[in-house]
């Protein structure tokens, strides 16, 4: 028996089992991890879980209660096989953190006692209930961090507490709520709501779920407004059975695959999010009918017409239909077929374009005819939807945006996202080998404080254009991190090869930044200034160093982009003590030679959390 547990509520943990649900990444289907969902808590005779819980709570055996669920999620859990390296997402009643029987320290010696990896275990926090005291609440999330294990707060956007909690706890995952993501496609409000959320999330740090996504076009806006990660039935319902769990969900992958590498990509996806479907009237229908049609239909003041195929043939507008009702000679000339009246008569021609055309070929065309309600949209000469001109306009300023947010302003490289999504499939496509490349600058802080973050720039712009010239190539992406921190990635090469070319980056810029000195620093070979002692000591002129990571052909990739990002950050620190600056190691090498070490969790240097307009001036 569970200390302080009942006979009754024995029995009730005996029958309460979990179900796991994958959580993925958003843009390969690449699995996460799962989350644990409490299942049979009405064979354990409780009405709802909220109940279970509550009944719990209300006989202070809440703690308790978690202990036995926690060991109930890890062995189920670790029966999937933790080399997978997925995390387990495990919900925490928030109320746990107000009951002194709570101690983090439990949850270590479950961990330990099962052999589970600190490091996978998030532990879930829900708005549904108020927090508990702040330096409270703050001190226990901080010694389940110390202790490996990571925090998300879930249900985000409900409840009591709000933004509030998203504040005390500074979350590493943070999942926006179903309510926002159901038929997100169709209300601009809810998505106006989780974008704001996602920006929010990103500024903190935190990477964004979407939970309860269940249709293709929910994925879409999510993807579209930066989340990372996807959970919900589009991936998979949760399951009991462990064995109906993947890996890897190729349905997921073969959405962005489907898709062209271009802009138009992209753009299809804008549209998607913004077109309407108003339901099409049939060119064979009779004209009569139109009027009960319209009088049904009080949200739009015009539809579109379709032939027996689907394929768009204009719109009909309600004005011109009352033009005849109102008469009793337009009447009869609606009524009456001998006239020789057809829908024809009445319908207005409106442009159509595919789905796939870019929203600037979009908007020239809208631009060209004056009057316009909007534009049929079709995919495969199939109507699809209508895009009205408010609709349009909102499109072209979303793609603006956007853009502006995938690059970073100074250089104009790939920013972040585009990196994090870039890393994501390079993980994902097993079959070809990739070396990534990660750049930060030496003694640069220093150099800012001597001659102004103006003159920094210009060296940043100088890296910059150096990168670009090595990059024009398809199997190569270059990108900019943010302040003196950049990105490569080359598919398909060896790695000594890449390495001796990133020696020849570092040289050239060596010699071509000593520009940007005064005679006197270039005649010394260093600048004077303060080290972290706070005392003065001459700097050696700007380097640059390089981690070059080689994911070589395997059967399968288990690192996530984060890990990937820890690795090179650790692989940096071995470059900037390297006589040339550089750090190479090929992927399964590394991690055999760090599995078992004590390395300190290291500031991720790339992913979707870090905005583009962050500037690191550190050496």
């Amino acid at each position: 028996m569970i200390m302080g547990i009942t006979n009754d509520w024995e029995r009730a943990l005996g029958v309460v089992d979990y179900a796991l649900q994958p959580i993925v990444n958003i843009h390969t289907g690449a699995i996460y991890g799962y989350e644990a969902l409490i299942r049979k808590v009405a064979e354990a005779g409780f009405e709802s879980i909220p109940d279970f819980f509550d009944d719990a709570f209300n006989h202070q055996i809440l703690g308790s209660i978690h202990q036995h669920l926690f060991i109930a999620a890890f062995d189920k859990m670790s029966r999937i096989s933790w080399e997978g390296r997925a995390k387990l997402f495990f919900n925490i009643d928030s109320r746990l953190f107000h009951s002194a029987e709570f101690h983090p320290e439990q949850v270590l010696d479950l961990l330990e006692n099962r052999r589970v990896p600190k490091d996978l275990v998030c532990l879930e926090l829900s708005e549904k209930h108020p927090i508990c005291e702040a330096d409270n609440l703050m001190g226990k999330l901080k010694m389940l961090r110390n202790l490996g294990c990571s925090i998300a707060v879930d249900d985000f956007g409900t409840g009591f507490s709000g933004t509030q909690l998203l504040y005390f706890t500074k979350p590493e995952y943070v999942k926006i709520d179903r309510f926002y993501i159901q038929n997100i496609e169709n209300d601009t409000n809810k998505r106006l709501l989780a974008s704001s959320m996602v920006k929010i999330a990103h500024l903190m740090g935190s990477l964004v779920i979407a939970e309860g996504v269940e249709t293709e076009a929910e994925y879409w806006c999510c993807k579209t407004i930066g989340c990372d990660l996807l959970q919900g039935y589009l991936v998979q319902k949760p399951t009991l059975n462990i064995g109906n769990l993947k890996n890897s969900y190729d349905h997921i992958h073969d959405l962005t695959a489907s898709e062209k590498r271009n802009e138009a990509a992209k753009d299809k996806a804008l549209i998607q999010a913004r077109i309407e479907y108003l339901q099409p009237i049939d060119y064979q229908i009779k004209l009569v009918s139109l009027l009960e049609i319209f009088k049904k239909n009080k949200k739009h003041s015009y539809l579109p017409v379709v032939s027996t195929h689907q394929k768009p043939l204009g719109i009909i507008k309600e004005e011109t239909i009352k033009v005849f009702a109102y008469s009793e000679y337009g009447r009869s000339l609606l009524v009456n077929p001998t006239f020789g009246r057809t829908i024809d008569d009445f319908m207005n021609r409106v442009p159509m374009v595919d789905i796939h055309t870019p929203v600037e070929e979009i908007l020239e065309t809208f631009s060209s005819h004056e009057g316009l309600e909007g534009i049929m949209i079709t995919n495969s000469m199939k109507y699809v939807g209508f895009l009205t001109a408010h609709s349009l306009l909102k499109m072209v300023n979303e793609k603006k945006l956007a853009q502006a947010a995938d690059q970073n302003p100074l250089s104009k490289l790939p920013g972040n996202k585009v990196i994090y999504e870039y890393l994501s499939k390079a993980l994902h496509n097993v079959g070809e080998s990739f070396v990534v490349v990660y750049f930060d600058f030496d003694h640069f802080k220093v150099y800012n404080d001597k001659y102004g973050f103006r003159q920094g720039d210009r060296v940043i712009l100088l890296f910059a254009e150096l990168l670009k010239s090595r990059a024009q190539s398809a199997d190569r992406f270059a990108g900019h991190i943010g302040g003196d921190d950049f990105f490569l990635g080359v598919k398909g090469q060896p790695l000594d090869i890449i390495a001796q070319e990133i020696r020849e980056i570092g040289e050239t810029f060596r010699i071509n930044v000593e520009s940007f000195y005064d005679t006197k620093a270039i005649e010394q070979g260093c600048i004077e200034g303060k080290g972290r002692d706070g005392r003065k000591q001459c700097f050696p002129l700007i380097t640059v160093s390089a981690a070059v990571l080689e994911m070589p052909v395997a059967t399968g990739r288990i690192q996530t982009p984060e890990e990937i990002g820890n690795i090179m950050a650790d692989m940096k620190k071995k470059a900037k003590q390297s006589p040339d600056h550089i750090a190479t190691s090929i992927l399964n090498s590394f991690i055999e030679s760090t599995t078992d070490s004590d390395v300190e969790p290291t500031v991720i240097p790339f992913d979707s959390r870090r905005g583009p307009e962050y500037r690191s001036t550190a050496s």
